[in-house]
């Protein structure tokens, strides 16, 4: 359901989600229909083997690098530092975040984690894997005890980069307090995920609808919008104290297609209690 374009304007950050035009705000309060129980209860069950062959499909070619993330996150710029920092990267994908990362930071040691087995195998087979800097490990984040990986509290810094939106909203609390327990005391979670009123949420047609701001898309994949109300709710929730929380404005052109896209995000710094 996501596109990608070709280029990014300034972003700005506000603590306010952008106002829709009346043919959106229409959009959205005539989709009120949703899928029956038989078909969400098929999605929860086979959440694991939809991301598996997303990608089989896609392999390593869908997502690129994010070289952005320290450009957003100063806390994983300590490069001058000479103690190790220990990173828990939740739902890791192919190792788009994590490889630039060990790239740049020779301080960083990561556990990186995702729910489907076939991406945890392309992260193993990626030329930089280095068993000396990471470690690599299939987990379902709702019901997977990370302490049973991880040693608890030992973790500086987890992320959770546009991955929280792909559960369940039941199973949102049990993920942060799973995290919570192999972070050590002021280390804190990364939080970046798709906002409340992105435009591919108002892309999505009638049909996809599984409750309030969360979809199914083709793929059988799903996506949760969040609003920033609700992000710093949630991690307070889960024991955590909001250092920052805003939403990310971004107007995304693509030339080609003559398309001005407006991108919204959630993003934030929650510190362990």
């Amino acid at each position: 359901m996501d596109i990608t374009l070709s280029s990014d304007d300034e972003k700005t950050k506000k603590n306010a989600t952008r106002t829709l035009t009346d043919e959106e705000t229409s959009k959205l309060k005539n989709d009120t229909k949703v899928l029956n129980d038989f078909k969400q209860r098929k999605l929860e069950q086979e959440a694991q083997k939809n991301w598996d062959l997303f990608y089989k499909r896609n392999t390593t070619k869908f997502y690129k690098d994010r070289h952005w993330t320290t450009r957003e996150f100063q806390d994983l710029c300590n490069t001058k530092s000479v103690d190790k920092l220990t990173v828990l990267e939740a739902g890791c994908g192919v190792g788009n975040f994590m490889f630039p990362l060990l790239q740049q930071n020779p301080s960083l040691f990561f556990y990186s984690c995702d729910f489907s087995p076939r991406a945890v195998e392309f992260v193993t087979q990626n030329i930089a894997y280095d068993e000396n800097r990471c470690h690599v490990f299939q987990c379902d984040l709702t019901k997977d005890i990370l302490s049973k990986t991880i040693s608890k509290c030992n973790v500086d810094i987890a992320t959770l980069i546009f991955v929280l939106s792909a559960i369940h909203p039941d199973k949102f609390l049990d993920v942060l307090r799973n995290i919570h327990t192999v972070l050590k005391p002021g280390g804190c979670i990364l939080f970046r995920d798709y906002g409340l009123h992105d435009y591919a949420q108002l892309r999505f047609s009638q049909g996809h609808k599984l409750s309030e701001n969360f979809y199914v898309r083709q793929d059988n994949t799903r996506a949760y919008y969040f609003s920033s109300e609700l992000v710093a709710k949630l991690f307070e929730e889960a024991g955590f104290e909001s250092e920052t929380t805003e939403y990310i404005l971004r107007e995304t052109v693509n030339h080609k297609e003559g398309l001005n896209v407006p991108r919204v995000f959630v993003q934030g710094k929650f510190i362990k209690k």
